[in-house]
């Protein structure tokens, strides 16, 4: 991209972020000035994101967020990357938007819940596989679930996580396992009739079993039997509502160039230099979400080990072993990004009302070699809106994108 046509799309980009702010200052971070802004830039039903999206996963933002930049900051076949992918969301919409994708996330679940969404098979396919199933009625887990699941459907998991495993193993995995495996490990736990298991908490949060027998207790609830494969079969159905033959077809592109890389994101050497278009990323937040704690069961149906996934994510207890990670992170970033490439970084929040980490960010980019171009406050649901800068959001900031915008030049 030339710097003529990338000055034209950042011009393009503050216009926009002008025109839809409600209040705007000019705040001095490292001795140089930056235009920070607040504004509804998009809301939760603009342009009503695909059903694909809805696979729980702890602290994953909306698709409108990605989709904002992707489609302002990239063209077609133009690389986008996110380091911290989670649940795939930023990939997912830079697939449907016809993007060439690259994610990285060192929890091997991300790919698992991610890469089956690329390359979405039929619901004729899907429900013959799973015909195809033989469930063992006697099959139990080496660990005791019975606070969870009833009988028969420990017998359907564990049988499932059978079936799975040696498909994997024996190099037979296709689309339909990786796309029933990652339905699966959705609907595991969850607080409806579409889960496995008996009432619990949201399925991005698996509750140790010990406080789930005191759910239990307290409820005085005991698990009904659900039927796996017609739950599967349910969500799967859910899930590809509205999917046309035009996505359909953007998608199975994509995924014949993505590329799922699982490490660290400081140090990303199947990367490329000067490959990367556009990052759209959130990081791990200040010690705030357990992702390993969250996802044990999760980890135990894809026979992942939930400890050493736990040892390796980044949870930083302070903001000084934060910064000196996403540091690193950064000086990463601007290696892999192409001249005139962009990073839009979201950090979420307003850490306990008084931490906001996008002071310490601008910093970070402006070290590794990006010119930071704009911050970015989208708002949901404000009681004020007259302090910019102290905005308090509904309960420690979690309704609130905070972004900051880099560009290497």
């Amino acid at each position: 991209m030339s710097r003529r046509s990338a000055d034209a799309r950042t011009s393009a980009l503050l216009r926009d972020i002008r025109a839809h702010r409600m209040n705007s200052e000019r705040i001095q971070l490292g001795g140089r000035s930056v235009e920070c802004s607040i504004g509804e830039y998009w809301t939760p039903r603009q342009r009503q994101a695909s059903r694909l999206h809805e696979i729980s996963y702890r602290a994953c933002f909306k698709a409108q967020l990605p989709r904002y930049f992707i489609e302002r900051l990239s063209d077609p076949n133009d690389r986008v990357y996110d380091p911290f992918s989670g649940r795939g969301t930023t990939v997912l919409e830079a697939a449907l938007l016809g993007r060439r994708i690259m994610a990285n996330d060192i929890n091997p679940l991300s790919e698992i819940l991610s890469r089956p969404r690329l390359a979405v098979p039929t619901l004729g396919e899907i429900a013959a596989r799973l015909a195809s199933i033989r469930f063992d009625p006697d099959a139990r887990a080496e660990m005791d679930l019975k606070m969870f699941f009833h009988k028969r459907t420990e017998a359907e998991v564990v049988s499932l996580r059978r079936y799975l495993q040696r498909r994997r193993s024996r190099g037979t995995e296709d689309d339909v396992d990786r796309w029933i495996r990652m339905v699966a490990t959705n609907r595991l736990t969850g607080h409806s009739r579409g889960f496995f298991s008996v009432y619990t908490l949201p399925p991005n949060q698996a509750v140790q079993p010990e406080r789930q027998r005191l759910i239990n207790r307290r409820l005085g609830q005991k698990p009904e039997y659900r039927a796996v494969k017609a739950i599967i079969l349910r969500k799967s159905r859910s899930l590809m509502i509205g999917l046309d033959d035009a996505e359909r077809e953007r998608l199975r592109t994509a995924a014949t160039h993505a590329r799922f890389l699982t490490g660290d994101a400081r140090r990303t050497k199947a990367i490329r230099s000067s490959s990367i278009r556009l990052t759209v990323t959130s990081p791990p937040f200040l010690n705030i979400v357990d992702y390993a704690g969250d996802n044990w069961l999760r980890c135990w149906f894809n026979g992942l080990d939930a400890d050493r996934i736990s040892r390796n994510i980044t949870a930083s207890r302070s903001v000084d072993e934060w910064s000196a990670a996403m540091g690193e992170v950064f000086h990463e970033l601007h290696r892999i990004t192409a001249p005139r490439g962009w990073v839009a970084f979201e950090v979420g929040e307003v850490h306990k009302r008084n931490v906001r980490l996008e002071e310490y960010v601008v910093p970070l980019g402006r070290a590794a070699g990006f010119t930071c171009v704009a911050i970015m406050i989208n708002r949901q649901r404000f009681t004020k809106t007259s302090n910019i800068w102290g905005v308090r959001n509904n309960r420690h900031g979690t309704n609130t994108n905070r972004i900051v915008i880099f560009r290497k030049d």
